[in-house]
């Protein structure tokens, strides 16, 4: 079992966040920094970026500080972002569109191949240069092409349905937008589902508590 299986989920999930301040730290020229530093940027505490490095490895010296470059490159190894796995999307409409052309997928450790949808509105365009296919040939594709994770912006209706066909083509890895929870029975799948709306009902939370401090 490696080391890594033994982290925190919490410590994980900061894991991008350091990625993204450390990769605008060495656009800034910065090639080394303190967990002082880093703290102070981030709003966390030393002790817990110390703390959260020390899980996954041995990244720094004591007074010496991270080297950027060197941090960048084993949290991108451990985030995967240095293997590129196949993937496809599922519903072109709005939200498609919007994560088509605003995402760099290569960046976060996924290549893209296509998008599939059942719209004769949308099969047959090109968004920002990714095909979007019928979903009847969904099938064909994933035998051809083998991709692993495929992202969701479907439905909810649809959504169990959608991931069952696609598990049973070899891809056991979603990141779900379908406002539902995708409850596949299956141990070896990965899901990481997104709701906005519970987004945006935290921010709602955070405004209120805000307003009634000072009140």
């Amino acid at each position: 079992m490696s080391k890594n299986q033994h982290i925190s989920m919490p410590s994980i999930r900061r894991l991008p966040r350091y990625y993204r301040f450390l990769i605008e730290l060495r656009k800034s020229g910065i090639t080394r920094i303190s967990s002082m530093e880093l703290a102070n940027r981030m709003g966390l505490t030393a002790s817990q970026i110390r703390q959260d490095f020390n899980r996954f490895g041995d990244f720094g010296q004591q007074g010496y500080g991270y080297n950027v470059d060197n941090l960048i490159a084993q949290i991108g190894s451990i985030l995967g972002v240095d293997q590129c796995s196949k993937c496809i999307l599922i519903g072109a409409g709005n939200l498609g569109k919007a994560l088509m052309n605003q995402l760099d997928f290569k960046t976060m450790g996924f290549e893209l191949l296509a998008a599939f949808d059942i719209s004769p509105q949308v099969i047959g365009q090109t968004i920002n240069g990714y095909p979007v296919l019928d979903f009847a040939d969904v099938g064909e594709f994933c035998v051809e092409h083998r991709p692993q994770m495929a992202i969701l912006c479907v439905p909810r209706s649809a959504a169990e349905s959608i991931a069952s066909k696609l598990y049973f083509l070899d891809i056991n890895c979603f990141w779900n937008f379908s406002h539902t929870d995708i409850s596949l029975t299956h141990s070896n799948i990965v899901v990481e589902n997104v709701h906005l709306n519970d987004s945006l009902m935290i921010l709602s939370y955070k405004l209120h508590q805000q307003q009634e401090n000072n009140d």
